[in-house]
């Protein structure tokens, strides 16, 4: 499937998502799904706010709990410190973007990148909600992140890059855009290294997150490659046979 086709799938399954969860922030009228079934294709044990503990998710608005899609809690691994400037590649309704916001204080600050109109104008209105006054959401691109050089001293990113058809240059991307001694903390979905493309496909579809799945030794290597260093890839549940939710970190030399 071209590159291109599989963002614009992407593109739609996620405004279809944003739209079932509140119509209204998106321009859209009545009719759509109501958010308790907004997400019927995603596993509430693998996938969505299960994952997040109580406490993370009364930190947020309501809809921004109910609006994730992650495999993970990111957020809980990338060991925040106040004054940090974030990113959160792929940041949707804005969940992990906001609990950034609260882990890095007035002092620090929380950029949320999203590609889909709908998902920013819903992380906009949590935003408002939430009171949050260290948050920017932008709109961009994965593989090309409207960020400058050595920006930001953390990347996180809950179940997104393996939604992207170039994973090469979203890689380098984070890279790009991290301070020297920077870090990555990041969930997603990894796949065994003996399974083939082809038997990615047959676990689930790309918009699932499961066949565009790079696998341990790929994501690894794809890492290295771009110049970080302190890799570790540890997974943390399976979501398909084969297939597993995993923590990604790795750093910047200085």
């Amino acid at each position: 499937m071209p590159s291109s086709e599989i963002q614009e799938k992407v593109r739609q399954r996620y405004a279809e998502a944003a739209v079932s969860v509140d119509p209204s922030c998106c321009g859209t009228e009545g009719g759509e799904k109501s958010g308790s079934d907004a997400f019927t294709t995603s596993d509430p044990d693998k996938f969505g706010t299960k994952l997040y503990e109580a406490a993370d998710l009364a930190d947020v608005p309501d809809g921004a709990a109910l609006a994730s899609l992650g495999c993970g809690n990111p957020t809980a691994v990338a060991e925040l410190k106040q004054g940090e400037t974030v990113l959160d590649l792929g940041s949707g309704a804005g969940i992990d973007v906001l609990l950034s916001a609260k882990r890095v204080g007035a002092e620090g600050f929380a950029y949320g990148i999203d590609m889909t109109d709908e998902m920013l104008a819903l992380a906009r209105k949590h935003q408002a909600e939430a009171g949050a006054t260290n948050v920017e959401f932008r709109k961009g691109t994965i593989e090309d992140i409207p960020l400058e050089d050595a920006t930001v001293d953390v990347v996180i990113s809950n179940c997104v890059i393996n939604l992207s058809a170039d994973k090469p240059a979203v890689l380098s991307e984070m890279h790009r855009v991290l301070k020297q001694g920077g870090r990555i903390g990041i969930s997603d979905v990894v796949a065994d290294d003996g399974l083939t493309e082809a038997q990615r496909l047959e676990r689930g579809s790309w918009v699932g997150c499961i066949a565009g799945a790079l696998s341990f030794a790929e994501y690894h290597g794809g890492l290295e490659e771009v110049g970080f260093t302190d890799i570790s890839i540890e997974p943390t549940h399976s979501v398909a046979d084969g297939m597993h939710s995993a923590i990604i970190k790795a750093s910047k030399p200085r």
